[in-house]
């Protein structure tokens, strides 16, 4: 194209459709009426060349970052990448034909090598030419932002079609304008940016571009209002939604032939549903691979009340842990309304706090104990007997809790397609039954429990000195017995990586014998052909090592089944190397294992209940999992491969924690989070995300690490902005704490927790729908996708536990608040600063 036009390639965009119209010199001069004469004859002859038809072959082979491939156009072969076969169709769609305008838009694909060479020229000669660059953050650290179920359903199809409308005010104002897309219920123009409109005005709109070709009696015009204003710099799209106050049937039927005539011609809109399957296949890869247990709460009568848990394979033995001697749960003891309460009270976004717990077994009981920070600095003078020892019993568990807000409609997730697409579509979209949102409608909040317990936790606390005398004065954090917690129904969102065959919660006794050495510990799990225990020494051997279980608990409440020696292969075992997964070795002896198994499973169905595969109230573990996935506090970051590298793909949240969120937004443009701490160390590149996805498989537990985080903003260098370093490349505490005070000097200390998993195949099934609706009308896209999201390796999730981090290295209240916000000054103590100095880290 010539230069002097590229900078009306927009309008010519808009009027290759048009050019073989009858009426294209009235339309032409209708959008292109503000251009001088000369330079619109120009766009005239430039349309008419690149609507000459063409019988070019083209070759992309050698010339395109992309695989090519045998393409056929009436008789013609052609040899293209996905890219170029995209671009092909459409362009065919506009002209009608295969046109000189078609061969040059292949020939210039983004990923063409020449067009690609041609970019790195400009901007290596705009850098040049500016001599203030500042330095960039590396692209391929920026990742852009995808908040999970924020995309909109349509009530029917729209159909992209250019053509040329004129709008009236209620003023009778008239302006020229051009369709984007076309609906029964409403439009979509491009309208020039010198024009003022508002949400809410009412416009009558006469459609130009067809009222040649068509009889239509809408002399009146048709009515619409304004629903959405997008403006650009060079010009803004309006919104519109149909008014059937005046009614217009002739019209109606007119339309909806034309567009179910021509949709496939002109293509229908399909961004909202490629926008919703990307964000649904990142949800399918995130849900199944968080560790955090979150919690629905219920508000009644000023109580509040925790009633269901949203299970996965990854968070389900931070469940387990709080089941008792005889596989009751009993996790309501860390929801007490007090707590709650407590977490409220602060402001949003610093609705947490931190919770420490452990347990005792006596006579064959378990007794829980408990306690929060706030708890602890009401009882300062048990504080350090309870962290002391509770961190050297082998039950020690450290957890961040945070609160916040939910809402029961979120539970409804429609399909992005309308229900007139078939019955099945329409059957999807229907919102849940009433049986189920009387469930749910006393719902107002999610508390998500996240367990953070690791060498750190626990390590710093065992250096308290401790008084065994005293021991019986910790009663005070203990949990009755006799006081049994809440119920909470614990419920899975059942997604396509399941497990071959149901797994019951059952917590028994073990020993398992592995070269004539004998370790101890308990079952987390059971089914028919494995399971699932935890250890509570070290495992020493490796995957595939056979090995023989002893189950003294359970023989006691059998005669017919041998329950000694039963042989067992190991399957995985976790980083910590305490806990394994077992298969049943097929032999013999393996058929009375598997009998026993599958008769206590038949006997007991009623008690194991805690993990639920048939839900008593159909559809409330999806309900659970869409709401989780509206209120995703943490940041949950997805990784991608390229060649041998791993770099980021996407971020999702909903988090409004602005300590975390800042430090993610630095220099990094509006959509788009910057993820240079993860990478980046302050002695270098580091490769915790390149090991860990080298290593771990699907479906393990993220393997999780902690990251300190020395953040300047003042600073215009990233490098020199933002210093990262794992704890594990520290040697001593000393050396942490050294680096979290000289990070507060220069700026802001932030301490992350980073869990990272590695991805699965993405659940189809769930998407099915969608995904044959747009494999109808842009089935080379839609590949474009699916290869897309198939790239994605890891997933993970970024909490800031900065408080926790400067609480256990002993830094005082006043530097911990200051610290959460490091560009403010506080002169004066604030109600809550008072509450810092009096609740003493």
């Amino acid at each position: 194209m010539n230069q002097d036009l590229e900078q009306y390639h927009d309008i010519i965009e808009q009027l290759k459709p048009m050019i073989n119209e009858p009426e294209f010199n009235q339309i032409l001069a209708q959008v292109a009426g503000s251009i001088p004469k000369q330079k619109r004859f120009l766009l005239k002859m430039e349309l008419k060349r690149l609507a000459r038809p063409c019988a070019r072959i083209i070759d992309l082979r050698g010339h395109v970052d992309g695989k090519c491939k045998l393409y056929e156009y009436e008789s013609q072969t052609h040899y293209l990448d996905d890219m170029a076969i995209d671009v092909f169709e459409r362009q065919v769609r506009s002209f009608g034909e295969y046109t000189v305008g078609v061969n040059e838009a292949v020939l210039s694909t983004e990923n063409n090598y020449r067009v690609m060479h041609k970019r790195q020229q400009k901007e290596m000669t705009r850098a040049v030419k500016n001599e203030a660059v500042a330095v960039p953050i590396r692209q391929y650290y920026l990742a852009p932002m995808m908040p999970f179920g924020e995309f909109s359903q349509r009530n029917e199809e729209r159909m992209n079609y250019a053509m040329s409308v004129e709008i009236f005010t209620d003023n009778n104002k008239s302006m020229l304008a051009t369709t984007v897309d076309v609906s029964l219920g409403g439009l979509k123009l491009k309208i020039s940016k010198e024009h003022r409109f508002k949400i809410g005005d009412r416009l009558s709109v006469q459609f130009r571009g067809i009222e040649h070709e068509y009889v239509l009696d809408n002399r009146q015009g048709v009515q619409y209002v304004v629903e959405g204003i997008n403006r650009n710099a060079d010009d803004q799209r309006l919104h519109l939604k149909r008014l059937f106050d005046i009614l217009m049937p002739s019209f109606d039927r007119f339309l909806e032939r034309f567009i179910h005539g021509n949709k496939r011609r002109y293509k229908v809109n399909l961004d909202n549903t490629f926008d919703a399957i990307h964000k649904k296949t990142y949800e399918q890869y995130y849900i199944p691979n968080f560790t955090s247990v979150p919690v629905y709460i219920e508000s009644k009568d000023g109580y509040f009340i925790p009633r269901y848990a949203l299970a996965n394979d990854c968070n389900r033995q931070d469940i387990f842990y709080w089941n008792n001697e005889i596989s009751d749960l009993k996790l309501g003891y860390l929801f007490s309304d007090a707590r709650i309460k407590q977490c409220l009270s602060y402001a949003k976004g610093k609705q947490e706090t931190y919770l420490y717990s452990f347990n005792h077994i006596k006579n064959d009981k378990v007794y829980f104990y408990s306690a929060s920070h706030e708890e602890l600095v009401a009882n300062p003078s048990l504080k350090d007997l309870f962290l002391g020892y509770g961190s050297r019993k082998v039950s020690w568990r450290v957890y961040k809790l945070q609160v916040q807000e939910m809402e029961p409609k979120q539970s409804h997730r429609p399909l992005s397609i309308a229900d007139s697409i078939s019955q099945s579509v329409k059957r999807q979209n229907q919102p849940p039954t009433p049986r189920l949102m009387s469930r749910l409608q006393h719902l107002t909040h999610i508390a998500l429990l996240t367990n953070l317990t690791d060498k750190y936790n626990t390590e710093c606390f065992q250096k308290i000195p401790l008084d065994r005398a005293k021991l019986p004065r910790l009663k005070v954090f203990g949990h009755p017995r006799n006081r049994p917690p809440e119920n909470i129904q614990v419920f899975r969102f059942k997604y396509a990586n399941q497990r071959r065959e149901t797994r019951f919660m059952l917590r028994s006794k073990i020993q398992l014998t592995v070269e004539e050495m004998v370790l101890e510990g308990n079952t987390d799990d059971i089914s028919i052909n494995g399971i699932k225990l935890e250890l509570n020494t070290f495992f020493h051997k490796a995957i595939d090592t056979k090995v023989h279980v002893s189950f003294p608990q359970l023989q006691k409440v059998t005669r017919k089944y041998a329950l000694n020696d039963l042989p067992y292969t190991v399957r995985q075992i976790s980083a910590e190397r305490n806990i394994l997964h077992l298969k049943v070795v097929n032999d013999e002896q393996s058929n009375s294992t598997k009998a026993f198994f599958e008769e206590l499973i038949k006997n007991n169905r009623s008690k194991l209940k805690a993990y639920r595969d048939e839900e008593d109230i159909p559809g409330i573990g999806e309900a659970l999992r869409n709401i989780y996935a509206n209120n995703v506090p943490n940041v949950a970051f997805f990784i991608r491969k390229e060649g041998a590298k791993y770099v980021p793909d996407a971020v999702a949240t909903w988090s409004n924690q602005i300590r975390l969120t800042t430090l993610l937004s630095f220099q990094a443009p509006p959509g788009k989070f910057n993820l240079t701490a993860l990478f980046e160390g302050r002695n270098g590149p580091m490769d915790f995300i390149q090991s860990t996805l080298s290593h771990i498989k699907p479906h393990q537990r993220p393997v999780m690490n902690e990251l300190f985080v020395a953040f300047d903003p003042s600073k215009d260098d990233p490098a020199e902005a933002i210093k990262s370093c794992f704890a594990d490349q520290f040697a001593t505490d000393e050396q942490r704490r050294q680096f979290i005070s000289q990070s507060i000097e220069k700026g802001q200390f932030i301490a992350l927790k980073v869990f990272l998993a590695r991805t699965g195949r993405p659940d189809i099934d769930h998407l099915q729908s969608e995904i044959n609706y747009v494999g109808v009308y842009a089935v080379h896209k839609a590949k474009q996708l699916e290869e897309k999201l198939w790239n994605v390796h890891g997933v993970g999730d970024l909490l800031d536990i900065t408080d926790l981090v400067m609480s256990r290295y002993q830094f005082d209240a006043m530097t911990i608040f200051d610290n959460q916000d490091s560009q403010q000054h506080h002169p004066q103590k604030s109600l809550e600063i008072e509450q810092l100095l009096n609740a003493e880290y």
